[in-house]
């Protein structure tokens, strides 16, 4: 039988600690903090928050700032783009249309030289200067004015619209909307076809009976 004695045997650790006269006071570490602690503690927290405040308000305007840079660069990108096609468009457009008046105006200045002419030729007719003798040879060459005037009349006409009334077109159309022109058989009747050939072929009639008279006046001399 073994005579050791081991006496931490009999010992109650956890009664020990609960009766140990050091269990009752706190020591520095575990203390309850004072009022002016927690004062501080609270006006510390208080700053955090507002620091916290002021960087969140400069981050919100930073980011503002940014989306309305971003708007911007993308307003101006769309309307460069819009813009470009839009002018290179309006460029093709009107140097057509200019082309086209012009090759309009260069037609109406012809026309308005031969209407000029055929109108002082007109004019330039005075029958009260014609005599017995020369009646027919004057009156062949005055009717032969007159269908010459006629048939620049009716030329003109047909190219420009206005002189029969109807409205000028304000604007020549693109390519790609303008129609073919309309046969002549299509845009006039019959008669006027027949007219039309009549005045055409007048003045040489009026040539010939004109010649036929005078040579008939000459072999009657």
């Amino acid at each position: 039988m073994s005579s050791d004695f081991d006496a931490t045997e009999f010992i109650d650790g956890d009664f020990e600690a609960r009766h140990s006269p050091s269990a009752g006071s706190a020591g520095p570490a575990t203390r309850a903090p004072s009022r002016e602690e927690v004062d501080a503690k609270v006006v510390e927290a208080h700053q955090k928050l507002s620091e916290l405040k002021r960087a969140q308000e400069e981050l919100e305007r930073e980011r503002a700032g940014l989306e309305e840079t971003r708007r911007r660069q993308m307003e101006f990108q769309t309307g460069r783009q819009e813009m470009v096609q839009n002018l290179a468009r309006g460029l093709g457009l009107l140097e057509e249309a200019e082309f086209g008046a012009r090759r309009d105006a260069e037609q109406m200045g012809k026309a308005l030289t031969d209407l000029r002419d055929a109108l002082s030729k007109i004019e330039a007719i005075h029958e009260d200067t014609w005599t017995r003798d020369n009646f027919n040879v004057e009156l062949t060459r005055a009717l032969t004015t007159l269908e010459n005037a006629r048939m620049e009349w009716n030329a003109a006409r047909l190219k420009f619209p206005v002189l029969s009334g109807q409205a000028q077109p304000s604007a020549t159309p693109a390519p790609a909307q303008a129609l073919p022109p309309a046969s002549v058989f299509e845009t006039h009747s019959f008669g006027e076809m027949c007219r039309l050939g009549f005045a055409l072929t007048w003045p040489v009639a009026l040539t010939l009976l004109g010649l036929g008279g005078l040579l008939l006046a000459l072999f009657r001399r």
